[in-house]
């Protein structure tokens, strides 16, 4: 049987189901926890389906595939207006969604940035708020979710091999005193496991794991939700807006299919899953008279606080050839600037992680629009260069935020995203000291050159939804659960009430694990 095999259908006015929108980290791992404890869900997704085997070994040709490519407007002072205006993120419209493009960074929030607020005090111009969960509330959740996603160095599991690119990343560091210099937490087998393959060290990690090694929910969660007879996926769908009743509850979805004509599915619950652009930008295109502003938003918090992670990358010149294109993109880690220092001149702390991009990336991402000879001189010594992404703990702002586009629209006629984002003071300071940071591990290392890239599309995106203990703070609860309509919950990264340091999808995994205990418990109560 075809582990993707569609056999079960929900009639359209069939209101005893969950509905959720979207497939990847979140939804994709919604859907499945929810259909083991019994659930009937209908799993939306706006992307096709692209199995393993189809997967491209080439850069554009698999952007071209799998990311969200539909025109986005972007506004605010960050460099990624000027050079990318219509692509401010980097995701993915397919079956699994980003879980089919993520590197499988797989750490754990630290404890002190679920109170971040506290931890940091009145950092003038963010919009700080303690989460209202802790990480005491999630250990048990992220036990769970290591386990299933196969995280490395968890549970027993071997650390993925060391390549050229991190064992130059671990000279450098250890030269310089770091001490947690490690092939990281991933996502990856190191192993063969679950029926799946361990990693076979081909480098295109981004463009889809052809071996099915790195979790995704394409290849895990929803083939496992289908084969329950629980779960129906409707693919190449694009959610158009979420209907309600004078009670505020969720009554159904409505969205264009394949070929363009709409749709409408009756829900007992509904569960936003699009991402932190495109969850908001659903809720403010589902407005009412009752809710004016956008579906969830009488605080008129939907959409704020956009986070997407203080980015930036370093790479290294070496003599010889490093060809840090072989192996893992992102199995290497530096953890001990993940840490609250104010006296670094910041509060919170930053990541150091392996990366490389291939030729046609690199060349479109080291410096766009920087053409001449510099260009070329940093192209030509490609093969002896080493790389390292800097991700770390951005401030959220109120006015950093996702509205509807005034002017620009979709093809179904619905308002775009228009993304904004301004960097604070507090990211300027981060990203300065991780880029010397970084410079100062590949010159220990023996670089005879080092570069700095600026940030490109951002892959974590963040907020925009956010948890919090009071209504008027934000859109959803500890559980995800909207403060306004009890039966519609946030399931993405758009809950996270601060962004933490780390990488977030093993945090969205893990809160998709509990919200399913909570909406099944709430469910069989007839709460919801």
């Amino acid at each position: 049987m075809d582990m993707y095999d569609n056999r079960t259908t929900f009639a359209a006015d069939d209101d005893g189901v969950v509905v959720v929108i979207g497939s990847g980290a979140g939804g994709g791992t919604l859907a499945n926890e929810l259909a083991q404890k019994g659930v009937d869900v209908v799993l939306l997704e706006a992307g096709g389906l692209h199995t393993t085997d189809e997967f491209i070994a080439d850069e554009w040709p698999s952007f071209s595939q799998l990311a969200w490519t539909d025109t986005r407007t972007t506004t605010g002072d960050w460099r990624v207006a000027r050079d990318f205006p219509n692509l401010p993120a980097w995701i993915c419209k397919a079956v699994g969604g980003t879980t089919v493009h993520w590197a499988g960074a797989s750490l754990r929030i630290e404890p002190h940035e679920f109170r971040a607020r506290s931890t940091y005090g009145d950092l003038a111009g963010a919009t700080l708020r303690d989460w209202p969960l802790s990480a005491d509330d999630l250990a048990s959740y992220y036990d769970t979710a290591e386990k299933k996603l196969n995280v490395t160095r968890t549970n027993g599991l071997p650390g993925l091999p060391a390549n050229n690119n991190f064992k130059v990343m671990h000279a450098g560091a250890t030269r310089l005193g770091y001490e947690t210099c490690h092939t990281g937490r991933m996502a990856i087998n190191s192993v063969n496991k679950d029926g799946r393959n361990h990693c076979m060290q081909r480098g295109f990690c981004f463009q889809g794991c052809r071996y099915a090694a790195k979790w995704s929910t394409l290849y895990t969660e929803i083939p496992a939700a289908l084969q329950t007879g629980r779960v129906e996926l409707r693919t190449r769908v694009h959610v158009a807006r979420i209907e309600h009743d004078d009670n505020d509850r969720v009554t159904g979805v409505v969205y264009f299919d394949a070929d363009g004509r709409e749709r409408r599915q009756a829900a007992r619950v509904a569960a936003v899953a699009g991402n932190s652009i495109e969850t908001p930008r659903l809720l403010l295109n589902s407005e009412s008279s009752r809710f004016p502003n956008g579906l969830a938003n009488g605080s008129d918090q939907v959409g704020r606080n956009y986070m997407r992670h203080t980015t930036g990358t370093v790479w290294g010149v070496f003599d010889k050839p490093v060809e840090m294109y072989k192996g893992t993109t992102m199995a290497g880690i530096v953890q001990d600037e993940a840490r609250h220092d104010p006296k670094r001149g910041f509060v919170g702390g930053y990541e150091m992680e392996t990366i490389s991009l291939g030729l046609p990336f690199m060349a479109a991402f080291f410096n766009p629009g920087g053409w001449g000879r510099g260009f070329t001189e940093a192209m030509e010594q490609y093969r002896h260069m080493a790389g390292m992404w800097l991700v770390g703990e951005d401030m959220p702002q109120a006015d950093n935020r996702v509205t509807l586009s005034s002017e620009a629209r979709d093809a179904f006629g619905l308002p775009v995203a228009n993304v904004h984002y301004t960097d604070h003071a507090n990211d300027v300071a981060m990203r300065e000291h991780a880029y010397t940071r970084g410079a100062a591990i590949y010159e220990a290392a023996g670089a005879t050159r080092t570069y700095r890239t600026p940030p490109y599309p951002s892959t974590h995106n963040l907020g925009t939804c956010r948890m919090s203990e009071r209504a008027a703070d934000g859109v959803c609860n500890g559980h995800g659960q909207s403060h306004e309509l009890a039966n519609l919950f946030i399931s993405d990264g758009s809950q996270f009430t601060t962004s933490a340091a780390e990488n977030p999808t093993l945090t969205i995994v893990t809160l998709a694990i509990r919200q399913a205990d909570y909406i099944a418990e709430r469910m069989r109560a007839r709460a919801i």
